[in-house]
């Protein structure tokens, strides 16, 4: 399977400041001194999670996936090509970001919110057509958002914002899906729709890398994980080989045990 998105030997700081995202990976999933900087590969067609704890650079690498932030050595490639060669239109149709909350300075609907998406797809100063607003309607029912769909933003709860912002980045039509933290303000009943949401998306061609305090979460959905703790990435690879004990307590820096449920991985902090 090749990679629709990678990262060559990336290394990213802000300023002068002590670089965030450093560390590079051997073949074997370990990080080694004679190789810096940040190699990893996001398979077509998979779901990638990145586990971590806070401060890991998680947020961080996923904005300098977007383009939002340039490294300060190494590159990023798109389908093999630079990040950088593509123009900001061009990667509004293939690449999509589920923020962890965005501060929205008016009062627009929800409906009116989710259109959004589509600007990549409309000329300067054009109007979305009835064409448009169909996608961003099927991307709220696809969220389960439907009965609020002409209600303000402003009068939604955390979830309720959070799955709003799903349905903006389904309504864009990416190939990669971008999520960071798109379970922390879910019940359990939104986070098993998320879950069917992206499985069923995946089997019709998107790519997601996501990143998730939850290893729970990426135990369901990812097929390949990444962890990173302090700017390194020191152990990525198919999930069922990554999700274990070991990996997973060296990660967090406190013991985990993993148990099995009806045939689900589950973590569990000791």
């Amino acid at each position: 399977m090749s990679d629709l998105l990678s990262f060559e030997r990336v290394i990213f700081g802000f300023g002068r400041d002590t670089p965030v995202v450093v560390g590079g990976t051997a073949p074997d999933g370990e990080t080694r001194d004679d190789a810096p900087g940040l190699t990893l590969g996001v398979p077509a067609g998979s779901v990638t999670a990145i586990l971590g704890p806070n401060g890991a650079g998680k947020t961080t690498l996923l904005h300098i996936a977007l383009g939002w932030l340039r490294p300060r050595s190494g590159r990023v490639l798109y389908e093999g090509l630079p990040l950088d060669s593509f123009t900001r239109r061009d990667l509004g149709r293939e690449i999509a970001l589920v923020p962890q909350s965005e501060r929205t300075p008016f009062a627009l609907s929800v409906l009116d919110y989710v259109i959004l998406g589509r600007a990549p797809y409309l000329a300067p100063l054009a109007m979305p057509n009835p064409r448009d607003e169909e996608i961003a309607r099927a991307a709220i029912d696809e969220v389960g958002l439907e009965s609020v769909a002409n209600r303000p933003l402003t009068t939604l709860s955390g979830g309720e914002r959070q799955r709003v912002l799903l349905a903006r980045a389904l309504a864009q039509q990416p190939r990669l899906l971008l999520m960071d933290e798109p379970t922390a303000h879910l019940d359990l009943a939104h986070k098993a729709r998320l879950i069917h949401v992206l499985r069923r998306r995946v089997a019709s061609g998107l790519t997601v890398l996501l990143t998730t305090h939850e290893p729970d979460v990426a135990s369901a959905v990812a097929t390949y994980l990444v962890l990173m703790r302090g700017g390194h990435v020191f152990r990525s690879g198919a999930a069922e080989q990554v999700f274990n004990e070991a990996d997973l307590s060296r990660t967090y820096g406190i013991p985990v045990r993993i148990g099995d449920v009806d045939g689900r991985r589950l973590a569990v902090w000791m």
